[in-house]
């Protein structure tokens, strides 16, 4: 498999370039605009919407396989063209659980697996008085509970912390997508790793990484994650069975949490590289994006290690609105000692939009140094 098409030309399929050519593969991207990152790395580019099946039936014509870089996508219309001999990696029976929140908690609750707990809402069951069947489900639960639109949220959209039926009623009544309703989790920590799946059944898991979040949007990864042994088998034991359920082809980032008596919970899964991985490409080994591009182009997996003894990433999120490309900022960052920085190339800023990341990477596993980092990051990039 040496070309490799992409649905999605964002910042993930933009952070591939690298492997791809290391690896003597062609990208090509399906993308909405000129302007998307990927496009500057791609040997072709169609520009349609992600969910465009057509433009994917033209894109299947210039690719030996097609994988991902969101999970925006049609499934029916796409089954269409595996029908028709198309190879998508991952299959689509493999997202067809996932893409739906509800789904994919039905799915991991039925492999055994570890979630909070649950149930699916639909507008039609809520009224000025609540329905007593809800009502009694969200009692059970308690308060605060989360609320999460079932397909298409991301970095924080479409997720709310409720705390009380009124305000529930209100959300749910003012949207026309399906909610999933899960008891809050009191977490110490939130957690990810990242695992690849080649084509022979291999898998390969990254070092477990802290995450730390601010309005549901990933500000700052620390790898690794201050956790026991014992932990972190237990969540490559779950990482292991999920990408083996799902007979996968690829990297899926897997997002948990850990409570105070150290029990761990699945939060959500991605089918496709993840924010939580960037680190991985300064340090580590072989990055996320070239190990998904083994395993989708049918090569052999490779070293997951960490080449420092720490690393910290810290996501460089936009917070106005503006055609600013901050070159000043920039170099302030790309001055500080052991860092990486990458910068996707959008043209436009607005609150909340990653716009780029840095990696720190560390001699030693110092909790102190690593704060210190991350501060003089955030002192450099936010204003005030």
């Amino acid at each position: 498999m040496k070309r490799i098409g992409i649905i999605g030309g964002g910042q993930l399929a933009w952070m591939m370039g690298d492997g791809s050519k290391k690896l003597g593969l062609e990208l090509i991207v399906q993308t909405p605009s000129k302007n998307d990152p990927a496009v500057s790395i791609a040997k072709d580019a169609i520009f349609a919407a992600v969910d465009d099946a057509a433009a994917t039936a033209i894109l299947a014509t210039k690719c030996d396989v097609i994988t991902f870089e969101n999970e925006f996508v049609n499934l029916d219309a796409l089954s269409l063209l595996e029908n028709k001999g198309v190879c998508f990696r991952p299959r689509l029976a493999a997202l067809s659980p996932l893409l739906d929140k509800y789904h994919q908690r039905c799915y991991f609750r039925d492999l055994g697996l570890p979630v909070p707990h649950f149930f699916a809402i639909e507008k039609s069951e809520i009224s000025e008085n609540i329905a007593s069947n809800i009502a009694s489900k969200i009692e059970y639960l308690g308060f605060p509970v989360v609320l999460k639109a079932r397909r298409h949220g991301y970095d924080g959209q479409g997720t709310f912390i409720i705390h009380d039926l009124a305000t529930l009623s209100k959300v749910v009544n003012a949207s026309n997508t399906q909610f999933l309703v899960e008891a809050f989790v009191p977490f110490t920590k939130e957690l990810a790793i990242i695992a690849a799946r080649s084509v022979t059944g291999e898998i390969v898991t990254y070092p477990v990484v802290e995450t730390q979040q601010e309005q549901q949007v990933c500000r700052r990864v620390i790898a690794p994650a201050d956790i026991t042994p014992e932990q972190a088998a237990e969540i490559n034991a779950i990482a292991h069975t999920i990408l083996n359920s799902l007979d996968v082809v690829g990297v899926f980032g897997i997002e948990l949490f850990i409570t105070a008596d150290g029990k761990i919970l699945i939060n959500e899964i991605a089918p496709r590289t993840h924010n939580s991985g960037h680190f991985s490409l300064d340090a580590c080994t072989t990055s996320q994006f070239e190990q998904h591009l083994r395993a989708v182009a049918g090569l052999s997996l490779t070293d997951t290690s960490l080449h420092c003894s720490a690393a910290v990433m810290v996501n460089l999120l936009g917070y106005e609105n503006s055609q600013n490309d901050y070159s000043q900022k920039r170099q302030k960052l790309a001055d500080i000692p052991h860092a990486y920085l990458h910068w996707y190339g959008k043209s436009e800023s607005r609150p909340g939009r990653k716009l780029g990341h840095i990696t720190v990477l560390l001699e030693q596993q110092n909790r102190d140094a690593m704060e210190s980092i991350i501060q003089t990051i955030e002192s450099i990039w936010y204003p005030g």
